[in-house]
This record gives structure tokens, sequence and C-alpha cells, in this order.
């Protein structure tokens, strides 16, 4: 299964709970309705950022190099895309069929305009989060690394003469004697 798809599919089941829940709960609790709705949508943002966080860390983990990673931006914009689409979709079916109010418009609605919200509520957390698990592996990963010594340039020689030997094999470039200087001048 493609990593985008777990995801998404993985978030709509999050998403698809948590607003059937908050029906069934405004039912029992109308007047807690938005606290309630403030946890709906707390549970669904920190679903996605923990983890895209993960998918953050493990990458840099695998990738020390930060052009050699896995595009993760994509990946969860992805899944954001079947996140709002699978969503939408279980939900509105979900009301449809039960007995349970979920406080769906219509399958246009959760389509189009439902599903580019619950994008926003999966895709911007989920950069966040990669971005941060980045950061503070490659922040740890700098900080646990040693720091090899500069090579040392070629050392002039008594004469002006260049020292025959590198202090290091891969040296990128040849060491000239100095050009004559003031002093040296004839044409005077």
């Amino acid at each position: 299964m493609k990593p985008w798809l777990l995801r998404g599919l993985g978030l709509a089941l999050v998403h698809t709970v948590v607003r059937v829940l908050l029906g069934a709960a405004l039912v029992q609790w109308p007047l807690q309705g938005s606290l309630m709705r403030w946890t709906g949508f707390v549970i669904v943002v920190l679903a996605a950022f923990v983890w895209a966080g993960i998918d953050g860390i493990r990458d840099r983990r695998a990738n020390p190099d930060p052009d050699d990673g896995t595009d993760l931006t994509m990946r969860w914009l992805a899944a954001g895309a079947v996140t709002g689409l699978i969503g939408g979709a279980a939900t509105w079916l979900i009301d449809t069929v039960t007995s349970i109010p979920v406080g769906v418009k219509s399958l246009f609605f959760e389509l189009t305009s439902g599903a580019a919200f619950t994008v926003l509520l999966v895709f911007l957390p989920a950069t966040a989060a990669v971005a941060l698990g980045r950061f503070f592996v490659g922040r740890e990963q700098r900080g646990t690394k040693e720091v090899a010594p500069e090579p040392e340039p070629a050392l002039m020689g008594a004469g002006g003469a260049a020292d025959p030997t590198w202090r290091d094999d891969d040296a990128p470039t040849e060491t000239f004697p100095a050009v004559g200087t003031d002093s040296d001048r004839t044409d005077r």
C-alpha cells in the first residue's frame, strides 16, 4: 500500500470517528457543543501532527543529508486529499444510513468544501511537524558529529619554493612559489 494512501485512510478513520462521536455527543449535551467541536478539531490536528512528526524524524535519520530525503510534502498533501474525500463520503453515508445526526450537509458539500477544509486540517500541521521532526534530528546529529580538522595548506619552504609534500592527499589545488616582491624588481 502506498504510504500516502495508508496515512490518508488512517486519518479518514480518525476524522470520521471524531465526527460521529461529536454528533452523538451533541445530542446528549447540546450546551457543550463549542467545547466538543474544539476538542474534535484538536484530536484530528494532533493525529496528523504526531504521525507527520514521526515521518520527519524517520526520514532525517535515514537520510542525514537534507537533499537526499523523501518528498514528504507531496505525501502529506495526497494523504490530506484522501482524508478529505473519504472522510466526507463516509460521514455523509453514516448520516444517511444511521440515525446518528452527524451534522452533514449534502454529498456535494462534503466532497468539495468540507474536503478542502479537511485537506488543510491535515496538510498544514503535517507540514509543520515534518519540518520540526527533521530540524530536531538534524540538530541532534550535528551535536554528536565529530568535527574533522581542516587540512593545512602546503607550507612554503626556505627559498620561497613550495614544500613538495602535501598535508592532505585530496588537496584540490597546487601551491606555486611566490612571485617576486617589490624589493626583487630589476626594472628601476
